[in-house]
Parts: structure tokens; C-alpha cells; sequence
């Protein structure tokens, strides 16, 4: 695998462009050609050969966007270890979660991390997370600022160990369906589980998807401004664009630092041909106006792309006129972690084929989407509704669930037999095009972000004084989704703004600040089944203020739990707003 995203550059074009790093400081990009970038990889690969880590090891890798960090990828790759990278916004509890389920033996980090001109503590939240983790025998420091950082037992400096080894590394021989990586994904219930991926045809899915969705040519400049924690900076910052020898941009700020024109900035000085990004940030600087593109020259773009949830048609209208000036392709695509590359988007298509605004249209090479009703029967024609399965496997496809066979088969095969079952629900329209209208499950999406409300209640219910949560998504201007909670207290409590303040300090150690809800309304009791189950469809409806259809409420215990609800919910809209 490496010798494909590398090896065979190097012996072509040595000297061509593998990387070009835009650091959070503006204007100090780093540009890494794919001689170094192989040399980087095999200094780092034997030195963690050196300190014991073999074939089929787990290796986290807990770092920034960063040469660095996409060389430990691949160094990993190179002596068949499986990386499993933990975006470094992750708290010390979630990243201890996902070591421990994965088995790792060793953990590279940096000393601390830059982002939007603020210092994050990785190295101190490594301390943290492998307190709990007995199976952690080594932990790779490298340096990304002059800031010293507490070093322990377990400690090895990276660039200091990369200095002394040998920069010939023979990379390990592969089977094809020999594990790349893993990487943790949110599900309907509380524990993330690790999607594992493997070589040939995770490699091959995405070269081809990044080829052909993005019209990739040589020599063009590749910017996906994804983070390495998420699959999309697996399969479109780091695997498909090296595969191709394609020259792609690693993104290590935020959209708004140091001003709102930043992207736009980057795009002109490192004359950016493609451009990918999310929705959550488009719609955030749209509302900063105009002025912020238009001062900067976005004439090297060819073609702009959207990923991470499904894209508004205000945000595709500002990005397709007003950075593509309307001249640019708009690729709207549609994946995820379990299917590792781009399955449904516009591109590729015939010449000049239509693209309808915000919709991921037409399947990719080998996709074959259906759409199935309740009763589990595929619906046929078009200008339909239904829940979006595959009808047949795919090289990029996830194999399993780490440890954990059965939740693979449960989650994607069970609900429609014969069938991958997405979680998202579609619609076809007349001309046959696909538009994906969003999950079918309770998961929400923040930023981009899959989430289980599940996660969000397990980490609240660890509070003392509250005995029940129930989270739901609802819309949210910039987010796309936000998380809002309804939660029960114990009834001697009296200070619910400090109980609420603590739930946010729970569920942003936990699991993450992106995951902290925007609202907590406190209420008597949650409405319930019969059977005890809680009924979030009426609390959405409470929410998105569609009370006035609540649909079957004959199975609840006690139906005039709805109006209590209302009430609540008024008043707390009331005294929100003044």
C-alpha cells in the first residue's frame, strides 16, 4: 500500500509535491516533496519497528494535521500495524475508550497542538487517557511548538529517535484484506464502534472516487481542509490523492482565523484546484458576507466539493456563485465512514451532464442504491421516499466492527436482508436522481460530526442528581444539527443552572466540547411507552414546534405528559428570548 502512495512516485518524480502543510500560523506553509515524505516514513516506521511494534499491532495516533502525522500513518501502514487515529479534539476519556478497545500497544502524539492561534494540551490529555491503559507500552512524543511538556516512562521523543534510524524501511508484504485501519464512528448506542478498513480495496475505492468525483488531474493542487481524525481526511487528504502521486494541502486552522477569509486566502497563495470542505462551515461564513471571498483571487479552482452531511440550498447557492463564481463544478457527495469513499455525488457523469443544487445525484461506479419501505420491500420507480440500502458489496466497504462481528451484521444488514442498510433515508426524484433527506436513527450530526444522542445521555447520566436524559437533534443555523436535552432532576434539588453547567463540564470530558447540547430543559418526567421506552419523536416535535401534530400517542403511559412537556418548553422559550 505504501509503495503505492509513495515508492512509486519517488522513483517518477522524486522531487513532485507530495504535501503541502498550511500550519495554523498564515503564510508558513510547508511544502514536503514525496522523496521526504517516504523518508519521513521509513525513519518513523523503523523506529517504531525498534521499540517492539510488529505486523497486526494497534497503533493511536492522537496528532494535529501535520506532515508528522500523516507519515505515522503510513509508517504504520508500511510494517502492517493498524493506525487508528483519534481526532485530537477527543477528550483524555474518549480516547482512553478507544484505546482499550482496540488493543493498542503504543500511542504517537505532539508535545501540544496549534489551532486558531490557540495552544492544545495533546500530550497532557495522552497523560490523562493512558492512566487507565496498562496495554500502552509506549508513547511517541514529537514537537510541534518550543513549549516543554511533562515526559515520562513511557515517553520516547519522536524526531530525536527519527534522527538516529535508518531511512530504508522494506515494507511489510500484505494481503489484500489484511486491516489498514480503524477508526470509531458513533451509533445508535452509547459505545462508538471501530469500523475497520482494509488494504486493496479501501486503496483502490478511494484513488478511483478522487480521481473521478473531483476530475483530480496532474499537477493540480488537491484542498481538503478535512481534519486526519475524521475518514474523510483518510480517504481525501491522505490515501486517494498519494495514491495518485496527486499533490493535496494538509488544513491544520479553523475557517475563521486569523479573519473569515482565510480558506479563500489559502486558495490563492497555494493556488488550490480543488476545493472540499463542509457545509457547517460554509453556512458560518456566509454570514460574515461576501467581501471576505471576493478579496482574494479563487480563479485556480476548478472544482469545489461538500461532505459531512447533506448541504442546504442557500449554502450550495453562496458556494457555487460566490467562491466558484459560478464557473466551478459542485460536487455534493454522499458517504460514510463504513463505506470508505465517495458513493453517491454528481460527478462522474457525461460531459456537461446537469447538476440539481444541493443533491448527491448519481451513484458511483458499482454502487447500486435502492430504496426500501416498512415492510422491507424495495420500492421501484421514481419521485419515491425510503430508507437507502446497497444492493452489492463494494472494494471501499467496511469489513467488520473491530472485536465485535455481530454489531456489524445488527447494525447494517439485519434491518433489510441481502442488504447494507445506510441509516439514511432518500428520495428519488422523477429523473432518477438520488437526494439524501438525513438519518433514519437517533444519530445527529454537529458540524458534520456523527453523533449518538446515546452518547450524549450515557455521559449525562453519570451526574448524581439526574436519574434520566433523553437527547434529540434539531435544526440549527450554522451546525446543521444541534443537540438539545430534556432531563429529569431528583426531586431535593435546587440549583438546576449549576446542575446544567455541570452536565456541559461532564459531556464535554467525556466525549468532546462539540458535543455539549446548546439547550437543557428540565422536566418532570419524559414521555414513555408502556413498556418504558422513551418516545423522542414527541420531544422533536416539541422542539421543531409541530405540537400541533403529535401523531399516535395512544401507546404512551400517561398522555398528559405531552402537555407538561409543551409547557415547559414554552416557558424556557420564553425566558430565553427576554
Amino acid at each position: 500500500l505504501t509503495v503505492n502512495c509513495l515508492d512509486q512516485h519517488v522513483e517518477k518524480s522524486p522531487n513532485r509535491v507530495a504535501l503541502i502543510w498550511e500550519r495554523d500560523e498564515p503564510g508558513t506553509e510547508v511544502h514536503v516533496t514525496y522523496r521526504e515524505l517516504l523518508d519521513l516514513t521509513c525513519r518513523l516506521a523503523n523506529t517504531l519497528k525498534k521499540y517492539g511494534i510488529q505486523k497486526g499491532d494497534k497503533v493511536a495516533i492522537y496528532m494535529s494535521v501535520s506532515p508528522l502525522s500523516v507519515a505515522a500513518m503510513l509508517a504504520c501502514a508500511r510494517i502492517g500495524a493498524v493506525h487508528t487515529v483519534v481526532f485530537a479534539g477527543f477528550s483524555a476519556e474518549s480516547l482512553a475508550g478507544r484505546i482499550i478497545d482496540s488493543g493498542c500497544k503504543a500511542i504517537i502524539t505532539y508535545n501540544q497542538g496549534v489551532r486558531g492561534g490557540r495552544i492544545i494540551e495533546l500530550k497532557m490529555t495522552v497523560d490523562e487517557a493512558v492512566k487507565n491503559c496498562p496495554n500502552i507500552k509506549h508513547v511517541f512524543v514529537a514537537q510541534r511548538t518550543d513549549n516543554k511538556v511533562q515526559i515520562g516512562d513511557r515517553d520516547i521523543p519522536l524526531e530525536e529517535e527519527m534522527a538516529k534510524a535508518d531511512s530504508v524501511c522494506t515494507p511489510e508484504s500484505m494481503d489484500s484484506e489484511d486491516m489498514l485501519f480503524m477508526l470509531y464512528t458513533s451509533g445508535s448506542t452509547g459505545k462508538p464502534k471501530g469500523i475497520v478498513h482494509t488494504q486493496a480495496g479501501y486503496l483502490l475505492y478511494v484513488a478511483l472516487t478522487h480521481k473521478y468525483v473531483f476530475d483530480y488531474q496532474q499537477g493540480d493542487v488537491f484542498g481538503c481542509v478535512a481534519d486526519i481524525g475524521w475518514i474523510t481526511g483518510h480517504s481525501y487528504v491522505v490515501y486517494g490523492p498519494l495514491c495518485n502521486g496527486a499533490t493535496s494541502v494538509l488544513f491544520e486552522s479553523t475557517p475563521v482565523y486569523p479573519d473569515p477569509g482565510r480558506y479563500w486566502e489559502v486558495v490563492q497563495r497555494l493556488k488550490i484546484n480543488q476545493f472540499y470542505g463542509a457545509p457547517t462551515a460554509i453556512r458560518l461564513l456566509l454570514n460574515y458576507g461576501e467581501e471576505w471571498v471576493k478579496k482574494y483571487d479563487r480563479s485556480s479552482l476548478k472544482t469545489l466539493g461538500s461532505v459531512g452531511e447533506p448541504i442546504n440550498n442557500e449554502a450550495w447557492q453562496w458556494f457555487y456563485h460566490v467562491v466558484g463564481e459560478g464557473r466551478c463544478t459542485l460536487v455534493d457527495t454522499w458517504w460514510q465512514t463504513e463505506t470508505g469513499g465517495i458513493c453517491i455525488a454528481p460527478r462522474p457523469s457525461e460531459e456537461k451532464a446537469e447538476i440539481v443544487p444541493a443533491m448527491a445525484m448519481r451513484p458511483f461506479f458499482g454502487i447500486v442504491p435502492v430504496l426500501m419501505d416498512e415492510n422491507g420491500k424495495v420500492i421501484e420507480g421514481n419521485d419515491v421516499s425510503g430508507a437507502l440500502c446497497i444492493a452489492q458489496p463494494w472494494p471501499g466497504m467496511a469489513r467488520t466492527i473491530y472485536g465485535d462481528d455481530q454489531r456489524f451484521v445488527d447494525a447494517y444488514f439485519k434491518a433489510y436482508p441481502g442488504y447494507y442498510f445506510t441509516g439514511d433515508g432518500a428520495y428519488r426524484t422523477k429523473k432518477g436522481y438520488y437526494q439524501i433527506t438525513g438519518r433514519m436513527d437517533d444519530v445527529i450530526n454537529i458540524s458534520g460530526h456523527r453523533l449518538g444522542t446515546a452518547e450524549i445521555e450515557d455521559a449525562m447520566a453519570d451526574h448524581p442528581e439526574v436519574p434520566e436524559t433523553a437527547v434529540i437533534g434539531y435544526p440549527h443555523k450554522i451546525k446543521g444539527e444541534g443537540a438539545f436535552a430534556f432531563i429529569v432532576l431528583k426531586e431535593q434539588t435546587a440549583h438546576t443552572d449549576r446542575v446544567k453547567e455541570e452536565l456541559k463540564t461532564i459531556v464535554a470530558s467525556k466525549i468532546a466540547k462539540y458535543a455539549v447540547p446548546d439547550h437543557i430543559l428540565v422536566v418532570k418526567r419524559l414521555p414513555k411507552t408502556r413498556s418504558g421506552k422513551i418516545m423522542r419523536r414527541l420531544l422533536r416535535k416539541v422542539v421543531t414546534e409541530q405540537s400541533s401534530n403529535m401523531g399516535d400517542v395512544t401507546t404512551l403511559d400517561d398522555p398528559s405528559v405531552v402537555k407538561e412537556i409543551l409547557d415547559a418548553y414554552q416557558k424556557y422559550k420564553e425566558k430565553s428570548s427576554s
